[in-house]
């Protein structure tokens, strides 16, 4: 949900954009319906229903979603509307009740009043009294479908199907090697020693996989035997191939085997395809592979973590000669996508299994594993990975790419000055590699930031010396410093690379037109203007706009990509 602060600042964004735009997941704003009272609550019990089913949010009464310009997007909310009664309304009016908190915030425009409404997350699915719902998905409130309400009860943990118990505890349903590669690869991510010594069946019970003294899912999962895997949850097996085409393959492997052990092969199977190369520059000895452990095996245990084990088919490894994927079925759930997972808040399809993963520092439910899954492509100055839905899946897929010695050396050096690059810096540093420029828009959906955000992050890498920052308003945006890009990229190009500076800009496009007038030769098109400047279309018109008003002698001929810029002698 949003502050009253975050609220303000974002009013002032509506010179330069329409509301639309910074809508998200938990925000939504709506015109107060000033010609009908009942259509008007209408509208605000159902934006209630929405938030309250997509994890809560807020609902900005009194402002026009679709029109640029502040003054005539907010419209207000009559002063008489009581904020009491509408919470009477929205209590009164949804099943089960939803209490919305109000609160009103102060405007020159309109009527000099605009309401906000926060909705916490509740208990759903929530309808309205006539038993209608929706959800909020993105930026959208979809209908409460049958497939929604059974995605509902699986966020909510309703029908969590490693928590259904299967088997009453028996050592004959448990593999002894599992258990021993559980404790092993726990071990390593420093669980606690108490908690390892326990006995088999202790260690299950003190993490929660064992209830009213029968097996879970969850427990056959972890430490089971491949007969009772087959047995008690026939949905989960894996299957590993290296595909010599998009047809065929020369390696295949199928297991159903306990997740600490499919694990573990997984990554054996990987090794020959995944060489340590050892790389020494100055001081620093870099070992690294074309894919990085880390990001392997935390995109191995969310597959894992987040299957369906309901819906049949295996757990996929596919190895290419250029790219690596991984995919699982069972789609996104808790409104979790790939444009906002960086940093949503995790949910868990299976919460037993995830929670004693937890116990066991195997997982971690603090949303780290995906930036881990990055953070180790970026520094080594690799692509991230690209994760997809695909209908009731989730693909991700790991590009193949050599170690960045450059840039990886910068990165180390930066950390021995106690400047620890996150995922926002390594992004865009990533982008502006290969870019000449990054704008706010640009910037902010490239880190998964609202442009708020992502603005104090661009300032703060400027502050910093990493980047700098040109342009004003809607128009702004930063570049790579010369002597960091010529430090990470060592071409020579770091000057040519540079947009030129508004004045400066107009300066010599001015001259150019002169000095062609003066040989008598053709003017310029916009075309050839943005390639001196660097700058868009758009700029560039509004560029010569200003000169025309400034110089008489200025003209332009023509319409469209046609119109040419000329300088007319005296």
């Amino acid at each position: 949900m949003r502050s009253i602060s975050e609220i303000t600042a974002f009013l002032t964004e509506f010179d330069h954009c329409i509301a639309d735009d910074l809508e998200d997941q938990d925000l939504d704003f709506k015109q107060w319906d000033t010609q009908s009272r009942n259509k008007a609550v209408k509208t605000m019990v159902e934006m209630a229903v929405c938030m309250a089913n997509g994890g809560g949010g807020t609902v900005v009464f009194g402002v026009a979603d679709r029109v640029r310009g502040r003054e005539r997007a907010i419209l207000g909310v009559p002063l008489e509307i009581d904020i009491n009664l509408l919470k009477k309304a929205v209590y009164d009016q949804t099943d089960p009740k939803i209490t919305p908190v109000f609160e009103e915030l102060r405007v020159p425009e309109g009527t000099g009043r605009i309401l906000i409404m926060q909705v916490y997350p509740g208990m759903p699915p929530h309808t309205d009294s006539a038993g209608y719902g929706t959800i909020r998905i993105g930026k959208d409130c979809k209908p409460l479908t049958g497939t929604l309400r059974r995605k509902i009860a699986v966020e909510t943990g309703e029908t969590d199907y490693t928590a259904e118990t299967v088997a009453p505890v028996d050592l004959n349903l448990l593999s002894a090697t599992a258990l021993e590669v559980l404790r092993n690869q726990s071990g390593k991510e420093k669980a606690p020693q108490d908690l390892l010594a326990l006995s088999d069946i202790e260690l299950l019970s003190t993490i929660g996989l064992i209830k009213a003294k029968k097996l879970t899912r969850a427990a056959l999962l972890l430490a089971g035997t491949e007969e009772s895997l087959r047995q008690y949850v026939p949905g989960h097996n894996w299957t590993f191939l290296h595909m010599t085409s998009d047809t065929d393959y020369s390696i295949r492997e199928d297991r159903c085997s306990a997740l600490p052990v499919s694990v573990q092969r997984i990554e054996d199977l990987l090794v020959p395809f995944n060489p340590i190369t050892t790389y020494e520059q100055g001081l620093f000895h870099f070992e690294y592979r074309t894919w990085p452990e880390v990001a392997i095996r935390e995109a191995l245990m969310n597959a894992f973590c987040h299957a369906d084990f309901r819906i049949a088919g295996p757990i996929l490894i596919k190895l290419f000669s250029d790219h690596l994927q991984i995919s699982n079925n069972g789609g996104f759930i808790g409104g979790i996508t790939p444009d906002n997972i960086l940093h949503h808040q995790p949910a868990a399809r299976n919460p037993l299994l995830v929670e004693a993963l937890t116990r066991l520092r195997l997982v971690n439910r603090s949303n780290l594993g995906i930036s881990r899954m990055f953070s180790s492509l970026l520094i080594e100055g690799k692509e991230p990975p690209v994760i997809r839905e695909i209908g009731e899946s989730v693909l991700v897929t790991f590009l193949q790419r050599e170690l960045d010695a450059d840039f990886r050396y910068f990165v180390a050096n930066e950390s021995r000055k106690d400047r620890i690059l996150g995922i926002d810096e390594l992004l865009l540093l990533q982008y502006l590699r290969q870019h000449q420029e990054v704008d706010t828009a640009t910037a902010a959906g490239i880190c998964q930031r609202s442009e708020t955000e992502i603005r104090e992050k661009l300032s703060s890498m400027a502050a910093a010396g990493y980047l700098e920052h040109g342009g004003t308003g809607r128009g702004a945006y930063w570049c790579m410093s010369p002597d960091l890009y010529n430090t990470i990229a060592g071409d020579g190009n770091a000057e040519k690379r540079r947009r030129i500076d508004w004045e400066a800009a107009k300066t010599r496009v001015l001259s150019i037109l002169m000095e062609r007038s003066r040989r008598g030769e053709a003017g310029l098109f916009n075309k050839e203007i943005r390639h001196i400047t660097r700058y868009d279309r758009n700029q560039v018109t509004r560029m010569m706009k200003e000169l025309r008003n400034a110089h008489v002698n200025l003209q332009s001929r023509g319409h469209g990509a046609g119109a040419v810029y000329e300088w007319l002698k005296d």
